[in-house]
């Protein structure tokens, strides 16, 4: 079988975490074990897609949630006419009042897709058409790769320090960059907290994700994904679940194809039907509760 280095790094930082983190409150009360500063780097060459195997992986969940980002959504009920439940606790009035806000219920905020679609527009409610209004990051970002993939400057920030307080979370995983090196179009994101049993999982695969869609669009290889962490942490509920994860041999990552019915010409036009996930060989699954 197939030696599966790229994931190897994941199991190494759960590894880390465990011997030598140090232990630390948080939010939600939970407690974490955390070591600062972490980077680690997945190949998407030859159609290869970091989905994890040590574990099994939801794609449609990764996809569906990306795809409400790239939409510029943020009305949780979307997701959840899905079986999509990544935001339900977050979204709940009884959350958002602890967080000081009092929109309804499922009414995330301006988090991730507002920021990423119409950054420095004013937050009215999440039924509100924001059509043309702030700055179309992710939409310049793709039409600077087009016109000049030399760039420095293809950057997406979802930190806006004059909405934080409005959003039902403030972003984790803030800001990423693609750069266009010997032809290949690479992506690094900048991950300020990462819940490394059940958050770093769906990161690496919706970022991917994105880096191939982007890919698609402006017919430049995919390259890498590089992935840095600065809080990298594990719950303290998670650490019997990881502690066996650690144990598995991870298989050979799954490929992954974009291959719409119809061409699609802009980012928002990707369904979940685009994306064909195979030869995703998995262990178990492995439960873990979320900290809210």
């Amino acid at each position: 079988m197939e030696e599966n280095y790229e994931e190897k790094q994941y199991l190494q930082l759960i590894q880390r975490i465990l011997k030598k983190g140090a232990e630390k409150m948080d939010r939600t009360g939970t407690g974490t074990i955390a070591v600062f500063g972490d980077m680690s780097r997945y190949s998407l060459e030859g159609d290869r897609f970091p989905l994890l195997t040590t574990k099994r992986v939801p794609f449609r969940i990764v996809a569906e949630e990306l795809l409400f980002f790239i939409r510029g959504q943020t009305n949780n009920k979307i997701l959840k006419s899905k079986n999509v439940n990544i935001w339900t606790l977050n979204g709940t009035e009884e959350f958002l009042r602890s967080r000081g806000i009092s929109r309804k219920e499922d009414d995330l905020g301006p988090i991730y897709g507002f920021q990423w679609r119409h950054f420095g527009a004013e937050y009215g409610t999440c039924n509100d058409d924001y059509s043309g209004k702030g700055v179309d990051q992710l939409k310049s970002v793709i039409e600077e790769l087009k016109k000049n993939p030399n760039s420095r400057r293809m950057v997406v920030s979802a930190w806006n320090p004059l909405d934080l307080d409005a959003m039902a979370l403030p972003p984790c995983h803030v800001l990423f960059q693609f750069c266009v090196v010997d032809g290949k179009l690479n992506c690094m994101l900048y991950q300020r907290s990462g819940d490394v049993g059940l958050g770093v999982p769906f990161n690496i695969a919706s970022y991917a994700l994105l880096l191939k869609m982007v890919s698609y669009l402006t017919n430049i290889p995919a390259g890498e994904f590089v992935h840095v962490l600065s809080d990298a942490h594990i719950y303290l509920n998670h650490v019997e679940q990881l502690s066996e994860q650690v144990k598995r041999t991870p298989y050979a990552f799954p490929t992954l194809k974009i291959a719409p019915a119809v061409p699609r010409k802009s980012i928002d036009e990707f369904e979940i039907e685009d994306f064909v996930l195979e030869e995703y060989i998995h262990h178990p699954p492995i439960k873990m509760n979320m900290s809210a």
